[in-house]
């Protein structure tokens, strides 16, 4: 099965933008669709948006739509989330995922999961 190595998070201001790459190794990137989900404190882990293996389908949650963009680079194994117009309900740590079937929004159909970056936005 695949690693999952997530990177690019950090603090940065209300309206800022920040890139989060999830770099994968292992297995063949394309068998996997591929998700992002946030977690902040006290809260479940939430679905935040998600890519099929090839992206020609990509999912995003309501919270995010038109602020965040999933894109894949298959040649790189990485998966990316940019996020514009960040705002301070979006700090949480951010999770890649990976699952070796059809995309999915459900976070428990994803059984492979990176450590997770930190993203803080202050108001």
């Amino acid at each position: 099965q695949v690693q999952l190595v997530e990177s690019g998070g950090g603090l940065v201001q209300a309206g800022d933008s920040l890139r989060l790459s999830c770099a994968a190794s292992g297995r063949t990137f394309t068998y996997y669709a591929m998700g992002w989900f946030r977690q902040a404190p006290g809260e479940e882990r939430e679905f935040v948006a998600a890519i099929s293996p090839y992206g020609g389908s990509t999912y995003f949650a309501d919270s995010v739509k038109g602020r965040f963009t999933i894109s894949r680079d298959n040649a790189k194994a990485t998966v990316y989330l940019q996020m514009n117009g960040l705002k301070p309900e979006d700090t949480a740590a951010y999770y890649c995922a990976a699952r070796q079937a059809k995309v999915t929004m459900n976070r428990d159909e994803y059984g492979i999961w990176g450590q997770g970056t930190q993203v803080t936005v202050s108001s």
